[in-house]
């Protein structure tokens, strides 16, 4: 039996590990960028942010002082067993949320979008955001937590058959012209891209894949590896750098994830996730251990299974 008690105290640790610290593999590429950043500005953009990076964990203060939008992915075994349910632990999630907002502290980010209301403590209506998969043969729970900014660097287009990898490219490049050239997404960045689905399939799928993938991580698809390599250099050949400035260390990686679409369409979502990659992962089992890790682990062969068995 995963306790209540346990679920609520690791998810309050999670945000805090993900406000505060960031992921290694994150702070390793921007310390390789800066090493390899030719233009001056952007070398001296990227030596602040890893000055950044210290001085948050020096501190224990948030990375940045836009602490984004606090959200969960859930993974969920197929033999769990969870005190109080599901609902417990939406509950439970929500609880750390508005704890964790007042104690780190995290911003406020969260208002009725109509009347601006605000509860102070990032909770309220579809807020925060918990999303499910399900792993077979397994009795533990899995949370992750994402702080994610929710203005900028989010972009959708139907591209069609013909189009291909040449219209997938050009839209790419303008989802980089229109998010880098103004900082608007907070570069180096992480670009996740969605290809498939329905919109509301490939746009998941795209912020997915750039909150859930850790950096140097290829799709085991040899194509879709080589394509995600290929978008990499070409984003940073686009002349851009951190925010926004002349350079080319503008992309962090870019990740890619595929589903089946209607055959007579390529529904394409991107998603930019910046330097501040917030997201710290814990493994609840059975016996109410938890183990924390950087890497969320999403992406199992079970969630990319593909036909029937």
């Amino acid at each position: 039996m995963i306790k209540s008690e346990t679920i609520l105290k690791t998810a309050r640790e999670l945000n805090i590990k993900a406000a505060i610290e960031g992921p290694k593999d994150v702070r390793q590429k921007v310390a390789n960028m800066e090493k390899e950043e030719t233009h001056h500005l952007s070398k001296y953009v990227l030596g602040k942010i890893l000055e950044n990076y210290d001085a948050a964990i020096k501190d224990r203060r948030p990375m940045c002082a836009d602490t984004g939008l606090p959200r969960y992915y859930a993974k969920v075994g197929n033999h769990a067993s969870i005190e109080g349910g599901m609902v417990t632990l939406e509950k439970l999630l929500r609880q750390a949320t508005a704890e964790t907002t007042a104690s780190i502290p995290l911003r406020p980010n969260r208002v009725h979008p109509f009347s601006r209301k605000d509860y102070n403590n990032n909770v309220g209506i579809h807020a925060p955001t918990v999303d499910y998969s399900f792993e077979p043969d397994a009795d533990w729970l899995d949370i992750t937590v994402v702080h994610k900014g929710g203005l900028f660097g989010g972009d959708y287009r139907m591209l069609f058959p013909a189009d291909g990898i040449p219209g997938l490219k050009r839209f790419y490049l303008d989802s980089l012209a229109e998010y880098f050239r103004r900082g608007m997404s907070c570069q180096p960045a992480v670009i996740g891209v969605g290809v498939g689905g329905t919109k509301d399939v490939c746009v998941r799928l795209s912020k997915e894949a750039a909150c859930l993938r850790v950096v140097g991580d290829r799709n085991p698809d040899p194509e879709i590896a080589k394509l995600e390599e290929e978008l990499i250099e070409l984003g940073n050949q686009s002349g851009f750098g951190p925010m926004g400035f002349p350079g080319n260390s503008a992309v962090l990686d870019v990740h890619i994830e595929v589903a089946y679409a209607h055959t007579g369409g390529m529904p394409v979502g991107i998603q930019h996730f910046c330097y501040a990659q917030r997201r710290m992962s814990a493994r609840i089992s059975s016996n109410d251990k938890v183990e924390y890790r950087e890497d969320p682990m999403w992406f199992t062969p079970y969630y990319r299974r593909d036909t029937i068995e």
